[in-house]
């Protein structure tokens, strides 16, 4: 079965996200950039005109389709690199998917998110054609 992970993370994270995900052989990712809040309700910024409340802070979205067998890898090096400790850090959701379908050859299911090197192909569960 295919899982999504979409993670939230701070926009000064997004470099070490990505290389720890490279790391392990994550190479297939989609990110936006938004904006959001969460328990902290935001930040209290000081100005020459006083100071004012931002409540939709600016974040990273990291959308990545992978394999079951390797959601927690993925959740531990997002954690392990996207950690700082304070408020904002963000969040990870685990969705599953149902189907995928990679548009240029009809590829479905597993063997559309599988890029050569890959997480999969380094575990030696299956061999990925070339994207």
């Amino acid at each position: 079965m295919l899982k999504k992970i979409e993670a939230i993370i701070r926009e000064d994270k997004l470099n070490d996200v990505k290389d720890a995900l490279n790391e392990i052989g994550i190479r297939g990712m989609n990110v936006l950039e938004i904006r959001g809040q969460g328990r902290q309700g935001g930040i209290t910024l000081a100005g020459r005109s006083g100071t004012y409340q931002v409540d939709m802070l600016p974040k990273m979205q990291m959308n990545i389709i992978l394999s079951e067998d390797n959601v927690d890898e993925t959740i531990e090096a997002i954690l392990a690199s996207g950690r700082t400790g304070a408020a904002g850090d963000g969040l990870i959701f685990v969705y599953p998917v149902d189907e995928v379908v990679r548009i240029r050859t009809g590829e479905r299911g597993h063997e559309a998110v599988m890029y050569p090197g890959d997480i999969d192909e380094k575990k030696g569960r299956g061999k990925a054609k070339a994207s």
